[in-house]
Order: C-alpha cells, then structure tokens, then sequence
C-alpha cells in the first residue's frame, strides 16, 4: 500500500487567538499556508474564482498574441512582471520535489490540493509554451521597460514582447530546467492525475532532448534576460533534467547519461556552496545519492559514490564541518550568498538538507565530514535553522516572511503590493504615477502580499524595510517555493499543534469524487452530535480516495469540537466499524475505545482537535463513551 499517504502528526489543534509561535517552536503550517497565497499573488493570466488573493485581478491576457501564440498564464517572477522562464521552471521543479518526497507531511496538512494548484499554473504554460518539439517560449515581457515602469500588473503599458528559443537559437539551461519540471511534475502528479503526468512527460522528454541537442546559453539568444537572470552555464541543467527523468521513468537511458557524462559536466568534479535557480550541481548530486542510498546503483556504483561525495562536501560546508571550505553565515546564523535576495539561497539550501536528512535516515546512514561523522538530524538541524531564521529567530526578531507573525515588512519592492488594488482604486495606475504617487510614499503597501520570502539582511544580519531596497525587500517565487516542502516536513517532525490555517477565504480543493453513496462531496464536512447530552460534535469527512488493486480506500477525517461551553477532560471514545488504520488518538486497554493524545487531555470550549483513519467501505462509528 505504497500509495497510502496519511501522515503521522497527531491531532491538530485550532484554539481561537492561536500565535504564530507556540511554546514548542513556530507554526510551520500557517507559514505553509502562507507561501501558498503568494503564488496566487505572483500568477499571470486569468485567475480562477477560488482566488484567494483578492486585491489581485486578470492580467497578461494577450501574452503571445502578436506572435500568433497563447502564452496567457505563468507567474511573475518577483515584483515586477516579466515572465522568465529560468527561474520560473526552477520554483515548480521545487514544488513538485517538496510535493514527492514530502507527500506524507502535505497530505496529513491538507495542503496537496494547493501544491497541486500551485504546480499546474506552472505546467499548463510550460505546455503551452512548447507548441513544437524544438521550441520554447522562454520570455514574455522586455524586462528593461518593464522595469522603468511601477504599475499594477492589470495595468500594463509596458511590451508584452515574447522570446523563444529553437534550433537556431538554443537554451540548453533553460529547456533543461523546464524538462526537470515537467518530469518531477509529472511524478507529483501520478498518483491524482495519471493522464495529466503522462502528457508531462512526454513534454518533459522532448525538452531534454532538445536542450541536449542543440547546445547553448538561454541568454546568448535571449539577450534581453542577460541582466536580469544570467547563466552561468547549462552542463548542470543537462545532468539535473536526466536525474529528473530517470526518476519518473526508471530509464536506464537516462541513469547512463548522468554517469557517461558526470566528469566532462562536472556533476562529480564541481563542489559547490550553492544552490539555486542558477547552480543545480547540489541538486543533482543530492538526487542521484539517493538511488546509491537505496542500494540501486548496481554497475553504475562507482559513478555514484562520486556523485554522493560532492553531496556530502555541500552538506558539510552548510554544516560548518568541512575542513574551512565552509558556507559564510552571518553573526546571526543565516547563510549568506551574496548581496542580491541572499533568502533564496538560505530556502534553497534548507529544503536540499531536510531531503538529504530524509535519504539517509531511509538508509539508517550518516555521512562523513573533514570533521567527524554526521547523524542525518545534524542535517534537518540546520535546515530548522534557517527556517526559524526566516520566522523570526534572529537578531531583529524579523519575520522576513511577509504576513507571518507580528513583526513582518511592510515596504515589500513589489509593484501590486505597493500599489491600491484594482479593486479600490479603479482608474489606471500609469508608469511615471506609480513611481511618484505610489513607489516613494512613505506609508507601508496597502496589499499585504502573504508569504512572500524577501531578500533578507545583509551579511551583519541589518535589514532595511526599504521599498527602494530591492536586494533586501523584493521576494522571489524561486526563494518561496522551496519552503513548501521545507515547513511541510518541520511541521510535523515539530509534533506541535498546527492550529486553524489564517486563510482570507475558504478554498474549494480538487479532489476525486466520492462515490454516491457517500453523498457528499469529499471536502464537505458533516456533523453529526454523539447523542442528546453530549458536549461534542463530530464532523466527518473524505478527504482522498484511491485504489489499490480491486479495492477503494478512503482517508476519513473526523473533526471533534467541543460545543459544551466548558472544559472537556479525559474524553474517551469508542470507534465502531474500524478496519483500517487510525492516527491522532491514543487507544486505551478498552476494547474500540480511544483517548486523546497526552498532551491534549483537556478540550477547551469552542476548540477542536481532529484524527484520521483509513479503511475501504463505510464510514466508521464515533460515540462518547465517557468524560469529564
């Protein structure tokens, strides 16, 4: 029952007035919550009903249309409105990752619907975008006007000019980088949407083998991107899309490509300190231990090790244990890049660890530094580090987080933040008005744009809230997508309680259907009281169903709340009808009978707590059987 992805958090508390910390540690699922509402801020194109993000509104709906193409959809890359295809297709490839290996953790936070949402605005326009086997648009937008214009993305006066890359134009980089995120895509979505993964897949195939066929840098065709994003290379890109492939497919072709090419490049000669939207080598040397750390490297062994001690060297330079060939951190304990959003390497960098942590736990393996043996938690340690950095545990005690916690930016370098909505200012916001009316004001942004990860501070750990600042104050969705996967797993490693998510509005979730005779639609949840004169409600619900041979089964989560208005102690329960598994209450030596968690004996009025179970056919019973 591989495809059983119910996690192992406990119940999950929402208590009302619930604050960003706890006193175990930070809420890492409201942050979770968070970065998903600044990718809805970031999409292009025309935005869905179930937008959350209501200040935002359709915009970029004539992408491609002079070039005969449809290019409407995507994400800005920051805070302003150019479309690049680099760092775009490095934050869904991050995405898709969180969402693989971190599946348990995001499904037992109920987060996949939105992983998924998040992922596909990416895949449709990367689908569109390659319209023929050896092309892809790789630009919407000139980024040199774009940039001397501060105006709302529903006002657009800036050319909507569209770049692609061909035969005669190659970017090895770039379509290498999309062919990673269609394949990782393609395996996120397999077990939701089997027919959608195959068509990613076979975009994913046709990219690589045009990135690896027609050599050359994205921004050697695409001059107008050189300034903004440039390349240092694509050899990383090429070994990345391969390991990428080989995991979605178990195609020895690919696995041969990684190693006949893993010296000339550089997948085991380049030691590295970063990784990023630009650097993938850590990425990729990560990736392929895993395949040796399960032990299937088989003739491919050698090659492998190779890969792994190049992960082990950007593991331990994090770690401030390889010999002085260490990453720099500030006094403060972030790691530090360089001057430009340094955040974006720091998530980068925690979220490969807490994968890496994971690879050699799965193989009761530790890892060897210059300066001792390492335990797979030193690892997810420092990752905690740097998250905890972000939230708030640092020296300015700054949530560099936007909407997280009481002490946030609020003169965040973003145009559609910085500017009155749409919404509420209904005439155009022109280039030259956005820069004097809005850009220079003093006052914070009147649009909070939730999750947004900033630069951060500097290498002396000083920060200025500064809209000016734009290496300190501009978030990136390449610096927000790897804490998806980063606050899933911290979250429920924490074991603290979770609380209500502060979401702006109710997001209906795809899920699949339930069968009829349910009657109820998967997300919807219904009450039912234990009896006459008891001081809770239960709310039942399916939240995911799927098949395992002949045989359906179904994830149940059962809400209890506490309707009494008084404390409720020692509630016990007594579960009929329960053939499958159950997480997040404590059986007791009575038969059917359960018991909240330890730390959880006390239900106060108006809270709830919830548990889950899986089993095929009906819904199991819930009764009170005593408490006080």
């Amino acid at each position: 029952m591989g495809n059983l992805y119910v996690g192992l958090c406990l119940c999950l508390v929402a208590m009302l007035g619930l604050k960003a910390t706890t006193a175990e540690g930070f809420n890492y699922g409201d942050a979770l919550d968070k970065t998903f509402l600044f990718f809805e801020a970031q999409r292009s194109g025309k935005l869905p009903a179930e937008q959350r993000v209501k200040w935002r509104d359709h915009s970029g709906l004539k992408d491609g249309f002079l070039q005969g193409v449809d290019l409407v959809g995507g994400y800005y890359d920051a805070g302003d409105h150019v479309k690049f295809g680099l760092p775009m297709a490095f934050s869904v490839t991050m995405l898709a990752w969180g969402a693989i290996d971190f599946r348990r953790e995001i499904t037992e936070l109920e987060q996949m619907g939105h992983t998924l949402w998040a992922i596909r605005w990416g895949t449709d326009y990367f689908i569109k975008a390659h319209r023929e086997p050896n092309v892809l648009w790789a630009q919407v937008g000139d980024g040199d006007s774009d940039h001397y214009c501060w105006e709302r993305a529903e006002d657009m006066t800036t050319p909507r000019t569209a770049y692609k890359l061909d035969q005669y134009h190659p970017g090895s980089d770039l379509a290498g980088e999309t062919a990673a995120a269609l394949a990782a895509s393609a395996i996120a979505f397999r077990p939701y949407n089997s027919s959608y993964s195959n068509i990613l897949l076979v975009h994913a195939k046709q990219l690589f083998s045009f990135a690896d066929r027609f050599r050359g840098l994205y921004d050697d065709s695409i001059q107008n991107s050189r300034q903004f994003y440039t390349s240092s290379g694509y050899s990383d890109e090429l070994l990345w899309a391969a390991a990428w492939l080989y995991r979605a497919t178990d195609d020895e072709y690919y696995l041969n490509y990684v190693v006949d090419n893993a010296v000339y490049m550089g997948g085991t000669g380049w030691a590295v300190k970063e990784f990023s939207w630009d650097n993938k080598y850590a990425g990729v040397q990560i990736l392929l231990s895993k395949i040796l750390l399960e032990g299937r490297g088989g003739a491919f062994t050698s090659t492998l090790r190779q890969y792994q001690a190049k992960a082990d060297y950007f593991a331990c330079a994090c770690l401030q244990k390889n010999d002085g060939y260490n990453i720099q951190k500030t006094p403060g304990g972030l790691m530090y890049v360089r001057e430009w959003n340094n955040m974006q390497y720091a998530s980068a960098a925690a979220f490969l660890l807490a994968v890496y942590s994971d690879y050699l736990s799965a193989a009761k393996a530790t890892m060897t530094c210059p300066e001792g043996q390492i335990q797979p938690q030193e690892l997810l340690n420092f990752a905690k580090s740097q998250a905890d950095y972000i939230l708030g545990q640092n020296p300015k005690s700054m949530s560099y987080l936007v909407g997280y916690g009481p002490n946030y930016p609020v003169h965040v370098h973003h145009r559609g933040s910085s500017i009155a909505s749409i919404f509420s200012l209904h005439s155009p916001v022109e280039c030259v008005q956005g820069f004097e009316t809005w850009y220079r004001r003093p006052e914070g942004n009147p649009n909070v744009i939730h999750g947004a990860l900033v630069g951060g501070p500097d290498h002396n750990d000083n920060f200025s809230d500064d809209r000016s600042n734009y290496e300190e104050t501009e978030p990136t969705i390449s610096g927000t997508a790897p804490l998806v996967g980063l606050f899933s797993k911290l979250q429920c490693v924490a074991g603290t309680p979770v609380g209500r998510y502060q979401r702006e509005t109710p997001v209906p979730v795809p899920h699949p259907s339930t069968p009829s005779s349910y009657h109820q639609n998967p997300r919807t949840q219904v009450p039912h009281t234990a009896s006459a004169d008891a001081p809770v409600e239960f709310f039942h619900s399916i939240t995911n169903q799927w098949n395992v041979g002949t045989t359906t089964y179904y994830r149940h989560k059962v809400v209890i709340k506490n309707t009494s208005g008084k404390p409720i102690a020692d509630l016990k329960l007594v579960i009929e009808n329960l053939s499958g598994s159950l997480w997040g209450l404590t059986p007791t030596q009575a038969k059917n009978t359960y018991e909240l968690p330890q730390w959880l004996r006390v239900l106060q009025p108006g809270s709830e707590c919830s548990f889950v179970y899986v089993q095929g056919g009906p819904q199991a019973k819930v009764t009170v059987q005593s408490y006080h």
